[in-house]
Order: C-alpha cells, then structure tokens, then sequence
C-alpha cells in the first residue's frame, strides 16, 4: 500500500474520531488537540518510513564489509526488491581498496528461504519472471567476480536460491544447527539456477539427490560434500568468521583479486589450458609491486608493507 493511500485511510478514520467527548477524573488536564492535518502528515510518514525499511543492512569497519539480509518477517526471501538491494551494497565501492572481504548473513532463523513465490504467479507476468532471474543471476555471479573475498555466514535454514547464495559465496561458514535444501521440486518448481551454484561445490550425486527430493542437509553433511568451509557452535560463528575475514584483510588486495579471478576461469578450463593459464599469471602476478614487496619481505624477515594497487614493480 502507497504512502498516500494508507494516509487516506488514517484522515478517513480520524474523521469519525476527530474531536471526541471525554470526561476526565477532577484534577486531571485534558491532553492538547492535536490538529487533523499533523496527524495525516504523522501518519504518512510512518508509513513511508516502514516501506522505505532496508531489506539489506551494510556496514563496513576495517576492511570488513558486513552485509545483513534483513527480512526476517518474509524469511529473508529473495525477492526482486530484496536482490536489488543486495546487488547494490555489493557494488558500493566494489573496487576501493578500503574495502578487503564481504560477509553475508542474516536476521532470525532462516538464512534465505529462496525466491518470493508470491511474485511467480502468473498475475506477475512473464517479463516481472524474467527480470527476477536475470537479477537474481546477476547478483550470484557478482558474488564470484567481484575482486574480494565473499563469505557466507550461516545460522538457519537455506533453501532453494537461499541454498544458491551460499553456494556461490567464496567462503560459507555456518553453524551446527544450520541446514540447507533445494525443495522446489515439491512445489512444482524445479531449482534450476540453484543447480547451477550447488552443482559446482556439491558431487553430482548428491546434488541431484536434494534436487529430486527437496529434502534438506545437516550442516555437516553439507561439510562432509564441500557445500560449506566450517562448521561451528552457534556461540562460535561470529568469532570464526570474523576470523578468517580478519586473515584475509592481512594479504594484498590486488593480489588477492588476480588470484580469485584466476582460481574462477581455471575452473572452466581443462587441464592443460588451466596450467597455460595461471602459469602466465603467476609471472603477472610476479610483476606487481606487491608481488615483489612479499617475495622481499620473506627474504628479509619482515612484515610486507602492502600497496594494494595493480602497479607494476621498477624494472
């Protein structure tokens, strides 16, 4: 409901209501009336407010860039409004150095549960289908190629393109009680694109075993098949993560960024291309001025004093 519409509803109650009579206990003073007109404006900027509500929250502090899905109400479902949102913080300043890896997590019990079925029906339309998907491939494959490490961090339950999230993050460190699970088989819609994500990080068989049946994993199942990094006590999660982000902050970002940018297109690559491939980064690699700002300060017993940029070394 619009701002203005909702408004409207609030001035047309409060005309039947406008100037009641009440009788007050003796001594007690009557509160002060307040005027038709501010209680419409109060009540149209509540209202704008609730629906101006961030469906992703972001922080950033030394290098870390914290993102919270924050629809806990709609189980943090991945709505086109919701992946717009997500691609966005992704993005805010994607390539300055001040920002070194990304955590993703969530607010209350469920992770993500996947697409918003309400905006699948067919009232939707076809082209609404088309814009979720194309969006919501988007934002997986941003996960993969933005020039930071992305860690899930995991506390509930991931189904479907929840599940696919977290299968495209680079990192996924999760909690005992967490559990994951592809089920739109069981309402008539195959998780297709969540196959994509799960099919890279999860054998095949097993795979195809939570496409067919929808039946979700433990967590350590999910760490048994290389669907998550670690597993730890809920009480656990934030300090193992921020652990691992806190590692990753200590390396250059710009070698950082080569080297996950390599590790992706090796993958899609066969044997002998791969080693073709990343045996010519590692002599680009080579040539940066971090490269050899590392390679001097292991020699020399000290810590690397990192640049971060792509600048080549002096000849």
């Amino acid at each position: 409901m619009g701002c203005v519409a909702a408004a409207g509803i609030c001035l047309s109650k409060m005309r039947h209501f406008a100037q009641p009579t009440v009788r007050l206990p003796q001594g007690q003073r009557p509160v002060k009336h307040v005027p038709l007109a501010c209680a419409w404006a109060r009540c149209a900027s509540a209202t704008a407010q609730s629906q101006r509500r961030k469906l992703t929250l972001s922080t950033q502090q030394d290098g870390i860039r914290t993102i919270v899905l924050n629809n806990p109400k709609k189980r943090n479902a991945l709505s086109l409004a919701m992946l717009e949102s997500l691609r966005g913080d992704l993005l805010h300043e994607a390539e300055s150095n001040d920002l070194r890896v990304i955590i993703i997590s969530a607010e209350g019990p469920v992770f993500s549960s996947g697409h918003d079925l309400k905006e699948l029906t067919s009232t939707q339309g076809w082209d609404h289908h088309a814009q979720v998907f194309a969006v919501c491939t988007e934002v997986m494959t941003l996960l993969q190629d933005i020039p930071v490490p992305v860690i899930a961090k995991v506390n509930g339950l991931a189904t479907a393109a929840g599940c696919q999230l977290v299968a495209s993050c680079d990192i996924a460190v999760v909690s005992d009680k967490s559990r994951f699970a592809t089920p739109g088989v069981n309402v008539g819609l195959f998780c297709s694109t969540p196959a994509v994500a799960l099919g890279r990080s999860v054998p095949r068989k097993v795979t195809l075993e939570m496409l067919f049946t929808g039946e979700p994993i433990s967590a350590q199942d999910a760490l048994l098949h290389g669907l998550v990094s670690r597993v730890v006590a809920e009480d656990q999660l934030d300090e193992a993560t921020m652990k691992i982000a806190g590692r990753i902050c200590q390396s250059s970002r710009s070698v950082m960024a080569l080297g996950k940018a390599t590790f992706y297109k090796q993958m899609g690559q066969d044997r002998d291309q791969a080693y073709q491939t990343t045996a010519q980064v590692m002599v680009d690699n080579l040539a940066l001025k971090d490269g050899q700002e590392g390679i001097q300060s292991f020699i020399q017993k000290r810590k690397p004093v990192w640049t971060h940029s792509r600048d080549k070394a002096l000849e």
